[in-house]
Formats: C-alpha cells, structure tokens, sequence
C-alpha cells in the first residue's frame, strides 16, 4: 500500500509502506565479523627473520604457554595484554603482540581488544601485502560494532584502497554516517560512490540505490530523494521502481493539481499506479469538468486492473458525468481549435485546447497548441513544456520529448526529470 489521497492532501508520509526499500535500514552487506587468517606461512618459503626484543620475547613466552595449554584461561590470559603491549619495542614485536591480542580478544569474546589488536598488526608494517585490504575491513567492523564510527570510516576506506572488495568495504562508510543520524553526509558520500559507478560504465548495486531513497525519504531531504528516485527507475527500470519514484515524489513534493496530474500521467504510461487511491488522486487531478474524456479512459483502466470498485459510487457517478462531456468535447473540438488557432487568440484558449486533444488522446494536435502556447506573454513555461514532451512522448517522438523534459526548470523540474527518464528508457526499448 501506498499513499492515500487523503495522506498526501494531509501531508502524513507515513502512510508510506515501500516493503522492499525501508525495509533496509540494517547495514548493507553485513557479513559476519570475519576472523582472518592470521600468521599463516607459506613452507615452501623460507621467512624472513623476525627481529624481536628481548623484552617482548620474555614478556611473550609466558602467555603463549597459557594459550596453548589444553584448556586456555582466557580471562587470565587477557590480563596479561597490557604488560605485553608495554614491551613492544620493534616492528616485529607490534605484528606479533598484535597477532596474540587479536586472537585472545576474539576467544574472550572481548571486541575492544580484538580491535586493539588488528590495529597493531596494521601499524606494524608488517602485514603481507595481500592482508592489508581484509585486515583493514576487520578493524573497520570492529570499530562500527563499538559505534566508533569516526574510527571506523577510514579503516573501510582503507581497505578499499588496498583493493578489498568483498562485502562492499566503501558502502560502510556511508552507513558509519548514517549511523550517527548524519543522514546529508551519508547520502553525499553514497552519491559519489554512485556516481562513480555510473562514470564508469558499471552497475550500481540496487541495495545501494534502495538504501539512499529510504535515508532521503526518511530524512525529509528533497533533493536526494529525486536524485535516488532517479537513478533507482534509471538503474533497475520496473513496476516497482517506478511505483516507489512516482509515490515518494507525490508524497513529498507539495504539488498541486496540476502537478500530481502530470506525475500520475506518468505512473500510468509506466504502470505504475499500483493502488486504487493513486487512481483516485488521477481522477481528482484531472477533474471530469476539464479533462473528461481522460477521467472516462482512467477509470476504465482501474476497472480493468482491479484498482477500483465498479460499486463505487462516487467513481460510478464520476465516469457518467465524465462521459457525457466527453462526448460533448468531442464534437466541440475542432470550434475550439478554430478558435486557438486565430491570431488574436488568447494564452486561456490556446492552453484549454492543448489539453482537451491530449485528454482526447490527440497528442499531436496537443504539441501544436503547446508549442503555439510557449510563444506567448505569460504563460508557465514550466507546465506547457512538461506538457509538451508528453504529447511527444506519447507520439513516439522520444528524443525531443526527452529534450523538451530536460528544460524544465522550478518546482517541475524532479517531475520532468522522471519523465525524461522515462523518455529515454523508450528510446532503448526498455520502458
């Protein structure tokens, strides 16, 4: 379930149910903690010699005895650390001593040292070059787990650097962002991450894209909520995208009538309108006073998808009247077309039969009245021009109806932006 129209004319969002989207606000990609594998050798290779002090060795001897006693004292064990820790005194002694905290922090279940220990193998310099990467994405968990996530970001971003790739190290440092209720911060960083993707050529993970319109949504942050909403119908283009983009706009883009109208003409040529009172809201925006002949095809949709009630009495009493002045336009229309096209016409006139041939579903007609309209004193350029490429879209002219939508500027402009989206998606063959 969606939005009614009695949330969206209320402004509650949370009638918002988007089941697969909000559903994520755990982290993304969180795998187990891993426990990499430490002080592994290779035999065939003989190692080079460790330059331990003599200090640590004393220090150290006696707690690996303990270690490797049949049934290890942990507890006793970890007393031990900060004695060890005190006599590092070379490299070799802090990738050692930080090998041994590791491990026995991890055995007592004890995180903080686990994470003071990953750090010490990490600034020993030590580590194989191969390790860095996982090494780094462990101290990175250990540190979010503590919600130390200052701490944690450039230990994931580190590990990234070092080429780490499994469990998507970079999308942790947005999620340390969002975890401190930085939600701005969190979606500029996830926005470059996409962006680079996007640069690139490659795909971009729709959990990424899912997480940062929830955040956005969640967060009231209109401009990140269009940007997400775009890529997520660019990058996974489907009823779902589509129907999320479309009822978050609706929902949180204050619009009027005539607004939510050109929105919701969209949601229906995406098939997108995935509930009964999205139809509703169609049938209120468009008003069977104005545009009859569209109310008439929209409830007829709705009937045939299941979406309304043919027991409803209001969506019964609506389509008759409907009807009877949409039959009424139609043999009005050429009068009314006679009397755009006059020299002294008026932006009214011109505009009202513009968008009597689009309801009539006479989209090229349309574009000449809408294009006629454009070149007169005060009209809203940002409503004919969204008008304008949705009588060319709906002829097949999809490239200049993807450019007449890219024009659009002001309150319309997340409008056009979907509709130009969707304008190309046509052009590839996919929407």
């Amino acid at each position: 379930m969606i939005f009614s129209r009695f949330a969206r004319k209320n402004g509650m969002a949370s009638a918002l149910a988007l089941a697969t989207m909000l559903a994520s606000g755990a982290m993304i990609g969180a795998a187990a903690l891993e426990t990499p594998a430490l002080a592994q050798k290779d035999k065939k290779e003989k190692p080079a010699k460790a330059d331990y002090s003599k200090g640590f060795i004393t220090a150290y001897k006696p707690l690996e005895e303990a270690a490797n006693a049949e049934a290890p004292d942990w507890a006793t064990i970890k007393a031990g650390v900060p004695a060890l820790a005190a006599a590092v005194e070379t490299p070799d002694d802090k990738n050692a001593a930080g090998s041994f905290i590791y491990t026995t922090g991890t055995k007592a279940q004890d995180n903080a040292l686990s994470l003071q220990g990953m750090e010490m193998m990490i600034e020993s310099g030590k580590l194989a070059p191969e390790n860095v990467g996982q090494y780094n994405f462990v101290a990175g968990q250990l540190a979010y787990a503590a919600e130390d996530y200052a701490k944690a970001r450039p230990y994931f971003q580190a590990a990234a650097e070092a080429g780490y790739t499994e469990n998507d190290p970079l999308i942790f440092v947005a999620e340390s962002y969002f975890a401190e209720n930085q939600a701005q911060q969190g979606l500029t960083y996830l926005g470059q991450l996409v962006e680079t993707k996007i640069a690139a050529g490659e795909p971009v993970d729709e959990a990424w894209l899912k997480r940062g319109l929830a955040q956005a949504y969640n967060n009231n942050l209109k401009a990140e909520t269009a940007k997400f909403s775009g890529w997520y119908v660019s990058q996974y283009p489907g009823e779902d995208s589509w129907g999320d983009a479309v009822a978050i706009l609706l929902n949180t883009g204050g619009y009027q009538n005539p607004e939510v109208l050109d929105l919701l003409r969209l949601g229906q040529r995406a098939g997108a309108l995935r509930d009964g009172k999205l139809y509703l809201d169609y049938i209120d925006a468009a008003d069977y006073r104005r545009l009859p002949a569209e109310v008439v095809s929209v409830i007829d949709e709705g009937y045939a998808k299941g979406k309304l009630e043919k027991t409803d009495p209001y969506v019964t009493d609506t389509r008759k009247q409907a009807a009877e002045r949409a039959a009424a336009d139609r043999a009005d229309i050429d009068r009314l077309i006679a009397d755009a096209n006059k020299s002294g016409a008026t932006l009214a006139t011109v505009l009202a039969a513009g968008d009597t041939l689009l309801g009539l579903d006479r989209p090229a007609d349309a574009e000449a009245m809408y294009t006629k309209a454009l070149s007169m004193p005060s009209v809203d350029a940002a409503m004919v021009s969204t008008r304008l490429g949705i009588a060319q879209l709906d002829q097949g002219k999809n490239a200049e109806a993807e450019a007449t939508f890219k024009k659009v500027e002001g309150a319309r402009k997340p409008i056009a932006n979907l509709w130009a989206i969707y304008a190309t998606q046509k052009t590839a063959g996919g929407a």
